[in-house]
């Protein structure tokens, strides 16, 4: 089991007033399981997502990654996980604009110290051209189209073997076709055993994932199995 959270609760504190925007929230997810977090803005989806990915911390609950109890993490612990266990998916994507799609992939690796400067550019050109990005290594961000940013996105997610990507509205800023590339990315990986939670408030995207968890007022209402559309084969529905 990669996840597990029990009873996990948000407060927020703005100007006095309180806001609760998880209320007692408790799943697991499996290893290479694709997991969609659907909901309408406010359901609280986003906030279980950063929680999950160490990006926020829980008011209340218990959270364990791994194996491993979040409370017994240091900050140096947290940005160890944050670096090296999770790649990050974000809907506007977080590419530098000035630095090659090369370089934007390799920026994990600068404080990986295992990975030598030589061993991490042939995985980042491999993983690129995987990903069907060879021919733009050299090129920078504004040189590219949304689909091709995000899935250069999805190559820096990649280049340090995570146990887990979290990918939030990852086809948000999309065309439909930019759109279909980047979820058939996504199930191209999960086949291949990557775990994949995923922030979405569109069902057609959803529906590309093995499970789908919805939320509406900070609850979890709904956590069903889904027979998965491949996108490849169908698109996704318009």
């Amino acid at each position: 089991m990669l996840i597990k959270l029990e009873n996990i609760a948000k407060d927020y504190t703005d100007e006095g007033v309180r806001t609760t925007a998880l209320r007692g929230i408790t799943l697991t997810v499996e290893e290479s399981e694709f997991v969609a977090i659907m909901g309408a803005s406010g359901s609280g989806k986003s906030t279980l997502m950063h929680i999950i990915g160490f990006l926020d911390k829980k008011t209340s609950g218990r959270y364990f990654f791994d194996g491993e109890n979040e409370n017994d993490f240091d900050d140096a612990k947290l940005a160890q996980i944050r670096n090296q266990k999770i790649g990050f998916v974000f809907q506007a994507y977080n590419l530098l604009t000035r630095t090659s799609v090369l370089d934007n992939v390799l920026l994990p690796t600068i404080y990986t110290p295992h990975l030598d400067a030589k061993a991490a550019d042939k995985k980042a050109r491999q993983i690129l051209e995987k990903l069907r990005l060879s021919h733009r290594v050299d090129h920078q961000p504004n040189q590219l189209s949304g689909g091709e940013q995000q899935r250069a996105a999805i190559a820096r997610a990649l280049i340090n073997d995570p146990r887990l990507i979290l990918a939030d509205e990852p086809t948000g800023n999309l065309d439909s076709r930019s759109g279909q590339e980047v979820m058939e990315t996504l199930q191209d990986l999960n086949e291949e055993g990557h775990t994949i939670v995923m922030v979405t408030h569109e069902k057609y995207v959803a529906e590309c994932a093995r499970r789908i968890i919805t939320l509406k007022d900070g609850e979890m209402i709904s956590d069903q199995k889904v027979l998965v559309r491949h996108v490849a084969k169908d698109g996704l529905i318009k």
